[in-house]
């Protein structure tokens, strides 16, 4: 090595000076050299002044030293790089997860609207649809055929128990105190002429008339049937 590329070397890099002065101070046992190594860092002392045999193991020294700041500056950046990706990635899927609880939400709402409908269309099919013939008189069992095909499955259990606690099935039934009247106890007992003007003999046009007012007054049978089982009466 010359001493120009060397003196080059030494300007390029004084941590490889540092270095270049402990590798020469220990292959002398000097200590006067170790402060020439550290004069050389100021560019007072030339590098060329280290035996050509050591020259070597101070340019392998400094290099493997600039290799390893090197490679901890590219860790740190990788790092970085990778807790950047891992954040955003972190964020899509986030948003990812919220459109798709949206888009579940939605289809589940459209799917219990379109249940509701199916229903009431089957509901007010059967309701125009039932055609029964007219008798002196009902047993239980007859009307709660009826009935059956009248009010949808789903609702038949809440439906009967207000039947059973209002009239216990008997479409003829009469409240002495109030004048209530039928299956459902309408009061007053005239209510029932809305659905038709058979409404004293004909349990169906009375079954007709309870599901019809369950309905629009509670929304089911069922929620019907939890309003009386909080209050009693409906």
């Amino acid at each position: 090595m010359s001493r120009i590329s060397v003196r080059g070397f030494a300007v390029a890099s004084a941590t490889a000076v540092t270095a270049v002065g402990s590798v020469v101070g220990v292959a002398s046992g000097s200590t006067a050299q170790n402060n020439d190594a550290e004069a050389t860092a100021a560019g007072t002392t030339l590098l060329a002044d280290i035996p050509m045999g050591e020259q070597a193991q101070v340019q392998t020294a400094s290099l493997t030293q600039q290799a390893d700041v090197q490679a901890i500056a590219a860790d740190a950046s990788a790092k970085k790089d990778a807790e950047e990706a891992a954040r955003k990635a972190a964020a899509e899927t986030a948003v990812a997860k919220q459109e798709q609880a949206k888009k579940e939400a939605k289809a589940a709402e459209e799917a219990k609207e379109r249940e509701a409908k199916q229903e009431a269309a089957s509901r007010d099919a059967k309701r125009e649809s039932t055609s029964f013939a007219v008798q002196s008189s009902y047993s239980i069992s007859q009307i709660q055929a009826m009935a059956r095909q009248m009010v949808p499955s789903g609702q038949w259990q809440c439906f009967s128990n207000i039947v059973d606690h209002e009239s216990s099935w008997n479409y003829k039934a009469v409240n002495p105190s109030s004048g209530a009247y039928g299956l459902f106890q309408a009061l007053p007992a005239g209510k029932y002429s809305s659905a038709g003007a058979d409404w004293r003999t004909n349990p169906a046009t009375q079954i007709k008339w309870g599901l019809n007012y369950m309905d629009s007054r509670y929304g089911s049978p069922c929620d019907a049937w939890s309003f009386w089982q909080a209050n009693h009466w409906y």
